[in-house]
């Protein structure tokens, strides 16, 4: 099954995502140059602070992991990841990563206090990916689709599903051995690309990680926890239900499903262009 993360800081939504079955509350604290790359775009900055760790671990308790996403490395990633680290971080994802090298003194500030799960959204960061991952340290990675489109001038972070981006991405990383995802995802029975048909690439693509998506529940916009609870539930229990039917698909299966995919993608890149 699919590893689900959230992201949240508070804490009572952070318990009621756990309880639904979500595996890893996702803390993000990036905010350096998000704003610039990303302006124009329908995405949201969420201001995390060190401190909300340690808030949502109380909440959670031991059971569910906890993830930090800290700034692009600068003059105070150091002291950042000690932070995320003293508060009770289980996971340090570093973003906007471009060399190797980068990667090596990521895995030296973290220190072995925590697992490392770099986020792959550079097309530098793909060129080196067999360099970077042969060094030692480096215990997951996620593909982040937002701003590797970008990076590739496309239109839509789909694309790079439809591209063989995404292939190539995971094949190298099946190669070395890496626990790896990509993207995110939203309820089934929801988005203009299914939510269905996604999880039937990571399936076809061997992926582990996923982020549930601002529209699998937007906080931002339902308050009543009662609600909250309710979509959790149901959301997780239905994502469940596909992925227990994915398990069974034959290979004939994930390529049509595939090709469901790339003719949907083909669809809004279409609209979009209009």
């Amino acid at each position: 099954m699919l590893k689900l993360m959230y992201i949240t800081n508070d804490p009572t939504v952070a318990k009621i995502a756990a309880d639904a079955g979500v595996d890893r509350i996702f803390i993000d604290m990036e905010v350096l140059g998000k704003a610039e790359r990303q302006g124009g775009m329908d995405t949201v900055q969420s201001y995390h602070v060190p401190e909300d760790i340690a808030k949502v671990r109380a909440a959670v308790g031991g059971g569910t992991e906890i993830m930090a996403r800290v700034n692009p490395l600068n003059p105070n990633s150091q002291a950042e990841i000690d932070a995320s680290v003293e508060n009770g971080a289980d996971v340090i994802m570093l973003p906007m990563w471009h060399t190797a090298d980068d990667l090596r003194r990521l895995v030296s500030m973290v220190d072995g206090r925590a697992k490392v799960m770099p986020l792959l959204e550079t097309d530098t960061a793909a060129d080196t990916l067999p360099e970077a991952l042969s060094i030692p340290g480096i215990d997951q990675m996620h593909i982040g689709l937002n701003d590797l489109h970008l990076c590739y001038h496309q239109k839509f972070m789909f694309q790079l599903l439809t591209d063989g981006t995404v292939d190539r991405l995971c094949a190298e990383l099946r190669e070395a051995s890496i626990p790896y995802g990509f993207g995110g995802v939203g309820r089934p029975g929801s988005g203009t690309l299914p939510a269905e048909y996604i999880i039937g690439e990571h399936y076809r693509l061997g992926s582990q990680y996923v982020i549930l998506s601002r529209s699998f529940c937007n906080t931002g916009k339902i308050t009543d926890m009662d609600e909250i609870r309710r979509i959790f539930a149901e959301g997780v229990a239905d994502i469940r239900r596909v992925e227990r039917d994915c398990t069974a698909w034959t290979q004939k299966q994930f390529e049509e499903n595939h090709r469901r995919i790339c003719a949907c993608v083909e669809k809004i890149v279409r609209g979009m262009n209009a």
